[in-house]
């Protein structure tokens, strides 16, 4: 499970090349500051390019919980970095094993 945490988090860096090397360019970071632990358990981080963080969503229940709180949320996003412009979720799988 580490590898593969470690290997999202190489492909994210490489992704953010030319933009500031803080430990803020880690969208897992913002995304731990503005949700709660359980909303994290059932979000996983899709892809942050051009402005959007796009984000997978286990059911449609928690899309659904999430999108009423969009705007909130992008603006908490937002002060963790100011590159968000846009927030994206779709429901997809978030367990690990599919992930490689």
């Amino acid at each position: 499970m580490e590898a593969i945490r470690d290997t999202v988090r190489e492909v994210i860096k490489r992704l953010e090349t030319g933009k500031t090397g803080s430990s803020g360019a880690d969208p897992s970071f913002w995304l731990k500051k503005v949700l709660t632990k359980k909303e994290l358990g059932h979000i996983k981080f899709n892809y942050f390019r051009r402005g959007i963080l796009a984000l997978k969503v286990d059911s449609a229940a928690w899309r659904y919980s999430l999108n009423l709180k969009r705007e909130k949320l992008l603006a908490q996003l937002q002060r963790e970095c100011a590159q968000i412009k846009e927030l994206r979720m779709r429901l997809g799988d978030i367990s690990e094993k599919n992930q490689s």
